[in-house]
């Protein structure tokens, strides 16, 4: 870990445009101010999956506006943990960094019914992630809560 006292976190899938898409919401949504976001693609997409971003608005997260970012290596390098999805995709190697890897299905190319249950399994993921990185979590997401990046009332 770095020696900032916010932890700093990149999620990384092929296309960034679905499991690292939601993985970067949650941990935004439910980390707040507390942690610092970041995910890329090596081979990034125009657009992030719609089915995606339905699935995440359904919690009230709103992710409609984000972008696929391409993976560099100063992104790895700025973060301390990297998350890859199980997408195969390679990050450059430096020491002193987590490196994980969430074997999770690809939501490429499925309707909003097979994405939830891959939205519910990085949810999990991100709570868990919080709670190693001394991070409460800000209230559960729900249909009724704050839009990405705006604290619950």
């Amino acid at each position: 870990m770095t020696t900032s006292a916010i932890p700093s976190v990149l999620f990384v899938c092929v296309h960034n445009a679905g499991r690292s898409q939601m993985a970067a919401a949650f941990l935004a949504h439910l980390g707040g101010n507390r942690v610092e976001v970041r995910s890329a693609g090596s081979a990034p997409a125009d657009t992030v999956n719609q089915a995606v971003v339905a699935a995440m608005t359904e919690l009230g997260i709103d992710i409609s506006a984000e972008t696929p970012k391409v993976l560099t290596t100063e992104a790895v390098q700025a973060s301390d943990v990297v998350i890859t999805m199980g997408c195969g995709d390679a990050c450059p190697y430096f020491p002193g960094k987590r490196y994980l890897d969430w074997q999770l299905d690809d939501p490429a190319g499925q309707g909003v019914d097979a994405v939830r249950p891959i939205r519910d399994a990085i949810e999990q993921r991100i709570r868990g992630l919080l709670g190693e990185l001394g991070i409460e979590a800000h209230a559960r997401v729900s249909p009724h809560a704050a839009p990405r990046g705006l604290e619950p009332t």
